[in-house]
């Protein structure tokens, strides 16, 4: 692993400020968490004790044994030997391995197996309830146009199988929105300006069978000020009456998107195109913002 990726830290934790140790003969007096002692001294003639260090392949087993925060934020720091072993290439692989975590694409190599493995571990929806299965909480309604927006079951399976609730608008414009807070969601400032990862947003509409309607999204990257600085806003889609209701997924990969980014503004919704009283709009569900952990090559 190069220099660059030995300070990383963990996407939910500060990058480290503790310094080594300047006497290295002090590490026997260091024990892993859990009181484990992994390095012992014997006396020498001048009464300063020399460290016997541990083999680095017995270290790195105690270390995949570890909670992941305590290496990057404890065991790194004890002597140069443990930070090795907890910044080393083959340890954060064989971490993924045993966990399950592979990359997207086998053939190709991943940059940096720690950072690859902190986002694997922390990978959810951070949209909160997305599929309406508690109605509309979480939501914020901007606009609930007609006679507004309701949660209904889904008129035909969606791909997902788990998927059974929708969101369903009305014959005047429903819009509804999320506003994400990454640092709140465990993504510091120092890690998204740092390693910029690639920010997923998916989201599923279908309209009725017997009428025409239209769907629309806007997603925001913010700044601190809330300003944007990048918007994923396509063009509306627009469903012809007498259709087949199937789903359409709505997907877009932020990337590159430079330092400075603090917040996801999420914003979607729709209305029909025939103006009937009731609810015959389009119909959402689980939408997803997600920070992506493939990172390949």
């Amino acid at each position: 692993m190069g220099s660059s990726q030995s300070s990383a830290s963990a996407p939910g934790n500060d990058e480290s400020s503790t310094s080594l140790p300047q006497d290295r003969s002090d590490v026997s007096s260091k024990s892993a968490p859990g009181g484990l002692r992994l390095s012992t001294t014997f006396g020498g003639a001048d009464g300063l004790g020399q460290v016997l260090p541990v083999p680095l392949e017995i270290l790195e087993e105690i270390f995949l044994h570890l909670p992941p925060h305590q290496v990057v934020g404890v065991c790194r720091s004890v002597c140069r030997q443990w930070e090795e072993v907890a910044d080393s290439e083959s340890l954060w692989k064989e971490r993924c391995r045993r966990e399950g975590y592979r990359p997207r694409d086998p053939s190709k190599m991943t940059k940096d197996w720690r950072l690859f493995y902190f986002l694997c571990k922390k990978r959810r929806n951070l949209l909160k309830n997305p599929k309406g299965e508690h109605g509309m909480t979480d939501w914020k309604i901007v606009e609930n146009g007609g006679d507004g927006w309701c949660v209904d079951g889904v008129m035909v399976p969606h791909p997902k199988e788990t998927v059974q609730l929708n969101f369903v608008t009305s014959y005047w414009m429903c819009r509804k929105s999320q506003l994400i807070d990454l640092e709140e969601e465990g993504y510091n400032p120092s890690f998204m300006d740092r390693f910029q990862p690639e920010i997923r947003i998916s989201d599923w509409c279908a309209p009725r069978w017997d009428c025409g309607c239209e769907y629309n999204i806007c997603v925001e990257l913010l700044d601190e000020q809330k300003n944007p600085m990048q918007t994923f806003a396509p063009e509306k889609v627009y469903f012809e009456q007498w259709n087949d209701q199937s789903w359409t997924q709505i997907t877009h990969v932020f990337q590159d998107y430079g330092p400075g980014v603090r917040y996801i503004h999420f914003i979607h919704g729709g209305k029909d195109t025939k103006y009937w009283a009731g609810r015959y709009g389009v119909r959402i569900t689980d939408s997803c913002v997600e920070i992506n952990p493939a990172m390949d090559s």
